[in-house]
């Protein structure tokens, strides 16, 4: 519910009843990012709508600089699980969207909330739901358009940018490298990180180093090994705010299958990313020369995208290869 404060003669608030709109994806920062031309097709089809995005917390910054969410509900679980419940106040949803996955956990999720509409997947374990079929092999971004387009909604894969940050970067113009992922199976070696970033020092690049929240210690050993001072490392998990501004400013990206590959390309940022586990063609950059892919498969080989060892994908590829891939970059030019 809202409140319209304008309302009434005594200028009190009254309630101003409006459609909502729940959506769910209570995943990571990639997850929420690979689903912005979802959510915008979302805003622009149901523009009464109160759009509720159902996700961690610490995304709510990612959230608003989409201009599609109108408020963030606090969800997540472990593991990139469907959460246990949702704290939905109020009346039943108008129309509940499950972006999360294929079901039939978080179909049944959105189920005890009882919404008018139900979007959801089709699924064996929920027949009731009368949706599309679920091609594993889709990419991320065009899954949830081709999705909502069943329910008459077009949506346009490439609509993936974000705005500019008002913040400066800490670092304009630096090379930023990112050795971490969410899980061990998409981590390259950090002493290649290590040795691609003394080799773009020798050329001249500023480069520095970010980690998440945990990855203090990852952070710590590239910067040792690659001898950058304590003014390039971001350890800690930077707040939203600086990492987009860092990564908006950056002169190219470097790093694996993670969150901050999907910001690069959301600015626009040149980018590398080293795929291990699992193909470019499912969660890699669109067709652009600003953007370079490093895959180096083992035939009919699937790996385990939250394994706890480096991908033999991964291992694959050499300092060489991503020196090669940075050189071709729009900025070495």
């Amino acid at each position: 519910m809202t409140w319209d404060r304008a309302a009434g003669p005594d200028g009190a608030a009254r309630p101003v009843t409006r459609p909502r709109l729940l959506v769910l994806r209570a995943l990571g920062l990639g997850d929420l990012l690979a689903g912005v031309p979802a959510l915008r097709a979302l805003r622009r089809a149901l523009p009464e709508h109160e759009l509720v995005l159902a996700a961690p917390a610490e995304l709510a910054p990612v959230a608003a600089a989409t201009g599609a969410v109108d408020r963030l509900l606090p969800a997540c679980a472990p593991d990139r699980a469907v959460p246990s419940a949702l704290d939905w106040d109020g009346p039943s949803p108008d129309i509940a969207v499950d972006l999360h996955g294929n079901g039939p956990p978080s179909h049944r999720l959105l189920q005890l909330l009882r919404p008018r509409r139900l979007f959801a997947f089709a699924h064996p374990g929920t027949p009731e739901i009368d949706g599309p079929r679920w091609r594993a092999e889709e990419h991320e971004r065009a899954r949830w358009c081709r999705f909502l387009e069943f329910y008459g909604i077009p949506a346009d894969p490439a609509d993936l940018l974000l705005p500019r940050p008002p913040a400066p970067s800490p670092a304009p113009g630096a090379v930023v490298v990112h050795p971490g992922a969410g899980a061990p199976s998409r981590c390259w070696p950090v002493d290649r990180y290590a040795a691609v970033a003394v080799a773009l020092r020798e050329r001249g690049h500023r480069v520095v180093v970010t980690g998440g929240a945990a990855e203090d210690d990852l952070v710590a050993r590239l910067a040792k090994q690659a001898r950058l001072p304590d003014t390039d490392t971001f350890g800690g998990g930077l707040p939203f705010g600086r990492l987009d501004a860092l990564v908006a400013g950056a002169r190219a990206v470097l790093s694996g299958d993670t969150g901050i590959a999907h910001l690069a390309v959301a600015h626009a940022t040149p980018t590398v990313t080293l795929f291990g586990p699992v193909a470019p063609s499912r969660w890699g950059p669109p067709p652009d020369p600003r953007h370079r892919v490093l895959w180096r498969p083992h035939p009919g080989a699937e790996g385990d995208p939250h394994g706890v060892r480096t991908d033999p994908a991964l291992l694959r590829i050499s300092t060489e290869d991503v020196l090669h891939a940075l050189g071709q970059l729009p900025f070495a030019s």
